[in-house]
């Protein structure tokens, strides 16, 4: 075989591939009402996981209140409690004055601090822009903000069992910042 028919052939075999390509592209681009069905599919899934993990979560630590989240933020839910603690005992010294002289005693007096300590995790809604699947996760325990995290996965490239696992390695880690702190 020539030069000039094996360049001819191999041009062909190039363009055969490239239409080849081209239709397995087309199959596998998905319509906008397709992405919208995936991302409700998959936010339903996720915010049952979600709702599951932060009931259980909060199983394990008395005091915690469980919400499911419906809202123009997301689909999930969040535990939250409010505890009290009394500061440090301070004396103060108070005079008081008898018939005969001043009397010096002390007054205790004890401060009431509020710490609150909340979990909360949501998929986001759905983005025409984006075309993704994201979920958000923001901790605070005490008062102090010890939890942020946030993981998104294409649509067109979605696993939910990843996006899974990312949310139960949040509570797990939440759970374990709150015992640490406890």
């Amino acid at each position: 075989m020539d030069f000039e028919k094996r360049l001819e052939s191999a041009i062909q075999r190039g363009q055969r591939q490239r239409s080849a390509q081209g239709a397995a592209d087309a199959a596998r681009a998905l319509s906008e009402e397709e992405l919208r069905n995936l991302h409700s599919s998959a936010r339903i899934n996720l915010s049952e996981h979600i709702e599951a993990g932060l009931k259980k979560l909060a199983d394990h630590f008395l005091g915690f209140r469980f919400e499911t989240i419906l809202d123009d933020t997301g689909w999930g839910a969040r535990i939250s409690r409010d505890d009290v603690a009394f500061g440090h005992s301070r004396s103060e010294p108070a005079a008081k004055r008898s018939a005969t002289s001043f009397v010096t005693e002390s007054i205790t007096t004890r401060r009431a601090e509020n710490y609150y300590s909340r979990f909360q995790m949501v998929v986001k809604p759905y983005s025409e822009k984006a075309k993704i699947v994201e979920i958000a996760a923001k901790g605070t325990i005490r008062n102090k903000e010890v939890l942020t995290r946030s993981h998104f996965h294409l649509l067109t490239e979605l696993n939910e069992r990843a996006l899974a696992d990312s949310l139960d390695n949040w509570m797990i880690q939440y759970a374990e910042k709150f015992a640490a702190q406890e």
